[in-house]
């Protein structure tokens, strides 16, 4: 069965009722114990979130059967869902805290949005598709999430009222890092960012005492980050 392709003008509705939770809960504890811990995410509570977020809910119904595939599956506009392991890795290496507040840049489908409200305080998430947006919100409305704060807008500029972060992510690939975002990280935080055009890095920034550190953790593909706000 070939994974569904859609159209950059397309995003198909959310079939919230398109597979039993049932049959995707065995499948996600398979997803996490073959795709995550095999490949050497280790934090417990990444990986209880990983366990407990339904992932299949992000996705368009024609696509569910896939949701708990090894890859990224397509959720219209031209964008995509992650793959598991990266968006545990991801998680991971923000060493998320309970009291931590968390800038994402790129809410896309909300799964990642959703992974995150389940192990900090507060997700403050942009999204520059107004489609995605709208789909996003719904969705995590319905799995009765409190903590989360969304906004239509460029992921360039961030969020620069609700500063500083203890933590940033950025789930699409900025040329290079934006310095308006290293802005709004406080002391002491971390940042996940993939950078480059064409062969992306994903890169761990500290901000120390010392200034902004990078560590880079592995080669990956993701969307190009733009400015450029869709609306319907």
């Amino acid at each position: 069965m070939a994974v569904p392709k859609f159209t950059t003008e397309e995003i198909p509705e959310v079939g919230v009722e398109g597979r039993l939770e049932p049959e995707c809960a065995k499948e996600r504890l398979e997803m996490v114990a073959s795709q995550i811990e095999a490949r050497g995410v280790r934090n417990p509570r990444v990986l209880e979130a990983m366990r407990k977020v339904e992932r299949h809910r992000f996705i368009p119904t024609d696509g569910q059967a896939f949701a708990y595939r090894d890859g990224p599956v397509p959720i219209g506009q031209g964008q995509t869902i992650s793959q598991p392991y990266i968006v545990a890795c991801m998680t991971e290496v923000l060493e998320p805290q309970p009291t931590d507040r968390v800038l994402e840049i790129g809410t896309g489908s909300g799964y990642q949005t959703a992974v995150l409200a389940e192990l900090v305080a507060e997700v403050h998430t942009v999204e520059n598709v107004e489609r995605l947006a709208k789909r996003a919100e719904t969705i995590l409305s319905q799995l009765d999430y409190n903590n989360i704060r969304l906004r239509l807008g460029d992921g360039h500029h961030g969020w620069p009222e609700a500063t500083p972060f203890d933590k940033i992510i950025v789930t699409a690939a900025p040329v290079k890092t934006p310095r308006t975002l290293l802005n709004q990280l406080k002391p002491g935080g971390r940042m996940v960012v993939p950078v480059g055009r064409w062969n992306q890095e994903l890169v761990l920034i500290r901000h120390t005492p010392d200034g902004y550190r990078q560590e880079h953790l592995m080669l990956v593909r993701f969307v190009p980050m733009t400015n450029k706000l869709i609306k319907d």
